[in-house]
C-alpha cells in the first residue's frame, strides 16, 4: 500500500477555493462575535484576550463559552485530524466528509441559536452551545486548511498571510533577482485574494446578520458545498 500521507492532494481551482474558505471564516467569526457577545469562532486564542479584558473593565458575562472555546477548538482539531489520517492509511481522500462536517456543525449553530432565540444572556445554555459548535466548525476548517489544503494558503488566520505579503511586497520594491522576483512574485498572488475574501467575508457577515438575523449562516454553508463540489476531480474519491 503506498503511503499518502505526506503526499499533498492536487485541489483543483485553488484560486477560488482558498477565497472561498476565507470569505466563510471571516463571515463566521464576525457573525459569532455580533450575535454571541463576543465569541471569537475562529481565532479562538482571542477570546483570552477578551476575557482579560473583562477582569479590568468588568463586563459581565461570556466567560463560560470563550474559556471552552479552546478545549472544544481542540477537541474538533483532534478529531479531524484521527479522520484523515485514518482516510490516508485506506487510501481515501478525505476533503468531502471533512467539509461536510463543516456544514453539520454549522447547521447545528443556526439550530442551536434560533432555539436559544432571543438570546440575551452570553451565559445562557443555548448561546454557549451555539458558540462551540460554531467554534468546532471553525476548527474543523482550520484542521482542514493543514491537513487537506495543505497546498493553498491559510485560511483561517490572515496575519501570517499579510505578513508575508508585505515582507514580500518590499522585497520586490528593493528590488531582487529574476529568479527570486518570479517566486515572489507568485507568493503574493496566492496569499492576498484569501486577504482580501476574508475582509469582505467579515463585511457581508456583519450586513447580512444585521438583516437576516441567525439564518444568514446559510451563506457560508452554501460556500463550502459549493468548494465541495469544485475542489476535486470529477469521480475523484473523496
Amino acid at each position: 500500500m503506498t503511503d499518502t500521507a505526506n503526499v499533498p492532494m492536487a485541489i483543483v481551482r485553488p484560486g477560488t477555493v482558498a477565497p472561498l474558505l476565507s470569505f466563510v471564516a471571516g463571515y463566521v467569526d464576525t457573525v459569532g462575535f455580533i450575535a454571541l457577545f463576543g465569541l471569537f469562532t475562529a481565532h479562538v486564542t482571542g477570546n483570552f484576550v477578551l476575557i482579560g479584558a473583562s477582569f479590568v473593565h468588568g463586563a459581565d458575562g461570556g466567560v463560560i463559552a470563550k474559556l471552552l472555546a479552546l478545549p472544544v477548538f481542540i477537541v474538533a482539531v483532534a478529531l479531524t485530524t484521527a479522520f484523515v489520517r485514518h482516510r490516508e492509511r485506506r487510501q481515501r481522500r478525505a476533503l468531502t466528509p471533512v467539509l461536510w462536517a463543516q456544514i453539520v456543525l454549522l447547521g447545528g449553530f443556526v439550530i442551536a441559536a434560533v432555539l436559544a432565540a432571543p438570546i440575551s444572556a452570553a451565559d445562557a445554555p443555548g448561546a454557549v452551545l451555539a458558540g462551540l459548535l460554531g467554534v468546532a466548525a471553525m476548527g474543523v476548517q482550520n484542521a482542514a486548511s493543514r491537513l487537506v489544503f495543505t497546498t493553498l494558503s491559510p485560511t483561517t488566520v490572515m496575519t501570517g498571510n499579510v505578513t508575508q505579503v508585505v515582507i514580500d511586497s518590499v522585497d520586490l520594491l528593493r528590488g531582487s533577482t529574476a529568479d527570486t522576483r518570479a517566486s515572489t512574485q507568485a507568493r503574493i498572488r496566492k496569499m492576498w485574494p484569501p486577504v482580501l475574501a476574508f475582509a469582505i467575508g467579515a463585511a457581508a457577515g456583519a450586513v447580512l446578520y444585521a438583516l437576516l438575523g441567525i439564518a444568514c449562516l446559510l451563506v457560508p454553508m452554501l460556500a463550502i458545498a459549493v468548494v465541495s463540489r469544485i475542489a476535486q476531480p470529477a469521480g475523484a474519491t473523496a
